[in-house]
């Protein structure tokens, strides 16, 4: 019985997949690649606010706040 729930779940889980991709239209190239530098900036603006809250040197801080600014403006900037 539990495989049978177990499959129906996969199942639908593929079927919402396939859906939310015909849904959305195709992205161009530049949308596609500006997408892509987002999500690579919020992950360093992430790491670097992580990093941050784990500096201990006041100096060390100073730098990722300098960084976390300019990983900013750059978001801003898309």
């Amino acid at each position: 019985m539990a495989r049978g729930f177990e499959s129906k779940s996969v199942e639908s889980q593929q079927e919402e997949a396939r859906r939310a991709k015909t849904i959305r239209p195709a992205m161009s190239a530049e949308d596609h690649a500006r997408h892509s530098r987002k999500a690579g900036l919020e992950l360093a603006l992430a790491r670097t606010q992580s990093e941050i809250a784990a500096a201990c040197r006041p100096a060390h801080r100073e730098m990722l706040k300098l960084r976390l600014d300019a990983i900013q403006a750059q978001i801003r900037d898309l």
